[in-house]
């Protein structure tokens, strides 16, 4: 069988692990509140390319042997979690004000502002129970919480947030642009890439190849996305195109030229492929996952 082949067949499986350990470990929307618990199921379930989860999988293969699927579960939701509670509320008027995300009507839109906010504090929170109370050493949960919660947080997801919203109509320097897109995007990735590498026990230098990967695997994915708002359409990518630029946002395509962002993406893409030589082959899927980011269509 082909190495595509194979990915094919891995990508469907652990895509397909993704939706029934979402749901399994989200609240049944028939519980009280109903509302909530139905809005937060449709955030959290509603497609996408579940790039965080298969992340998770990916780097807790590399570890040897031991049981550690009940944690690799966990900590595929709780990240899936903080990544739809974060487009929840990067959807809201008081942020990007988006109608369309992955090509369906936003939870403001489906529902109603007020709940939005809910189910993004909700699905926050409810990230941090399952990992708090899955079946693992308590070592390896304290882990995975502290590196969530730094990854989510002001020196993360939200301090990147935070920077891109102060930076409209602004003009930022690569340097800033980088350090934006590491805390908004890439910390969450990288995050996705540690807890596996936590679930799997591995050792510390195997953990700073990983860093490694992750980091450079992050910023790609952003000026990735950067590239697709610039020259993709909204069916394409589920969500509405040209929204950096008609919100006068800092991108690499508008700092650099497609061209560079283009190449620069590529580049990333190498050296966190490099970054795996050591784990041979059991590194595949990590592998391959780089190559599926930075050849995205949407």
């Amino acid at each position: 069988m082909s190495n595509a082949l194979q990915f094919q067949g891995w990508l469907h499986s652990h895509s397909e692990r993704t939706e029934l350990a979402l749901d399994r470990l989200l609240d049944a929307a028939q519980n009280t509140p109903r509302r909530l618990h139905e809005a937060m199921r449709y955030a959290a379930q509603g497609g996408g390319k579940r790039i965080r989860p298969l992340l998770v999988y990916a780097a807790g293969q590399l570890g040897d042997g031991k049981e550690c699927n009940e944690a690799l579960d966990a900590a595929a939701v709780a990240i899936e979690c903080i990544h739809a509670y974060s487009l929840v509320h990067d959807d809201l008027p008081c942020m990007d004000d988006d109608d369309l995300r992955r090509g369906r009507p936003t939870v403001h839109k489906a529902y109603d502002e007020a709940t939005a906010l809910l189910v993004g504090d909700a699905l926050q929170t409810r990230a941090f129970e399952i990992l708090a109370n899955t079946n693992a050493d308590a070592d390896v949960r304290l882990k995975m919480i502290s590196a969530l919660a730094a990854a989510s947080g002001s020196r993360g997801m939200a301090g990147g947030q935070a920077i891109d919203l102060e930076s409209v109509g602004k003009k930022l320097d690569l340097s800033g642009l980088k350090q934006m897109h590491a805390m908004k995007t890439g910390a969450l990735l990288s995050c996705a890439v540690e807890l596996g590498g936590i679930a799997a026990q591995l050792n510390p230098i195997e953990m700073a190849h990983l860093e490694s990967y992750s980091k450079s695997l992050g910023l790609a994915f952003q000026i990735v996305d950067d590239v697709l708002d610039a020259t993709a359409d909204s069916q394409t990518l589920g969500k509405t195109a040209g929204k950096d630029a008609a919100a006068n946002k800092p991108t690499y395509v508008t700092l650099m030229g497609l061209d560079y962002a283009q190449k620069q993406a590529k580049e990333l893409q190498e050296v966190a492929i490099a970054s795996l030589e050591s784990f041979g082959a059991s590194a595949q899927a990590l592998k391959d996952l780089a190559l599926l980011v930075v050849d995205r269509s949407n």
